[in-house]
């Protein structure tokens, strides 16, 4: 369904996200940033009027699929207009809700509302999807069904965490004994000031201070002097706070913090959902940044995740080639975008059909020239 009114208007007697949240708890995939936890919070705080497309696949009286999405004007360096699934700033990963068992049903059912979309213009681009996940397979599978046109148009691999080993084993096995000698000498010169304490949010009366503290550390640094520091924007800091708070309240907020003497000087947030988790973000006091604070709470939060049973996995949203992630998880994620065709009648069925083709004829002589350097 194209909600154009807002998404939080009730449907079939269910407040939108209760639905999202029965559909979210029986997913076939997990993604915290679909998930209400956290798109509830970016949708009032980061989603201008109007821009957020909710389409939810129906079943009869199930919801089995929720796809967020927006209109977008230009496709990489080409001035096409398409459709996207919606990744704001602060969403690392775009798969689509899909009900368990109910994963191609529900990749038609997005499809053929799209079609018949007169707002839909060019293409659906999918970014942020895991290439060994049930979206991915669902996709391919529904378009070579519907004999749709469709193209695997990038892909990298970042970082993730998925082990039996416990944390001590994993870290010998992972990490070279020179680096491991390295970083308990900073975690000793780091003693040598003061007290340094490591600790895991357990009380949720002290989830306000801690994302204040959180707040204030990541404006510090250079996201601050940037000014892409969550605090910088007032919007972008509320969705951060009702964010943890959801989370915090549903048992799916894991957040730790590294104190020194009392001050925070390395903090990290994680959302989990379903079996795993997802790394949001980390900050640290940068003026410490000879201790390597930063690798540091990463050892802290190996410990805290595989000493957690409900935790199986966590993805690092982190960039390909991450210099510090990398060297320390061993395990890989694959991250691919999809450009799949939509169909239509009369001139809008001719715009998509030429919008698809451009975007494919570009990126082989994109292709065919890269190769001739």
């Amino acid at each position: 369904m194209d909600m154009a009114s807002p998404p939080t208007l009730p449907r079939r007697g269910v407040p939108a996200p209760v639905r999202w949240q029965q559909l979210a708890s029986a997913a076939a995939e997990a993604n915290a940033f679909y998930a209400p936890d956290m798109l509830a919070p970016a949708l009032a705080h980061l989603a201008r009027e109007g821009e957020v497309h909710m389409i939810e696949a129906w079943s009869g009286e199930q919801l089995i699929g929720l796809l967020p999405l927006v209109l977008r004007s230009r496709h990489g360096r080409l001035p096409l207009r398409c459709v996207g699934n919606w990744m704001h700033p602060h969403c690392f990963f775009g798969a689509p809700l899909l009900l368990a068992g109910r994963e191609q049903e529900a990749w038609a059912l997005f499809l053929d509302q799209l079609d018949a979309a007169p707002w839909a213009r060019g293409f659906l681009h999918l970014e942020g999807i895991d290439a060994a996940g049930p979206n991915a397979a669902a996709i391919e599978a529904t378009c070579v069904t519907q004999r749709r046109g469709w193209r695997e148009i990038h892909r990298y691999e970042r970082a993730m965490l998925r082990s039996d080993l416990d944390a001590e084993d994993y870290w010998t096995a992972q990490v070279r004994p020179k680096k491991r000698k390295e970083l308990r000498r900073l975690q000793k010169r780091l003693a040598d000031m003061g007290e340094v304490e490591t600790r895991l949010l357990d009380d949720p009366a002290a989830l306000p201070d801690w994302c204040e503290a959180f707040l204030a550390l990541e404006a510090a640094g250079w996201k601050g002097a940037n000014g892409t520091a969550m605090a910088n924007r007032p919007d972008h800091a509320n969705f951060f706070r009702d964010a943890c708070a959801a989370a915090l309240d549903g048992g799916r907020l894991h957040m730790l913090r590294m104190d020194l003497d009392g001050r925070a000087i390395a903090m990290l947030v994680n959302f989990r959902h379903l079996d795993g988790a997802f790394s949001f973000k980390i900050a640290i006091d940068e003026t410490l940044g000879r201790f390597s604070p930063g690798v540091l709470i990463e050892i802290a939060n190996l410990h805290a995740v595989q000493g957690n049973p409900a935790i199986a996995w966590m993805d690092s949203c982190a960039a390909p080639d991450h210099p510090m992630i990398d060297s320390l998880w061993a395990e890989r994620r694959t991250i691919v975008q999809y450009r799949i065709a939509l169909r239509g009648r009369g001139f809008a069925g001719l715009q998509r059909r030429i919008a698809f083709a451009i975007a494919n004829q570009a990126e082989t002589l994109a292709r065919l020239l890269k190769g001739l350097r």
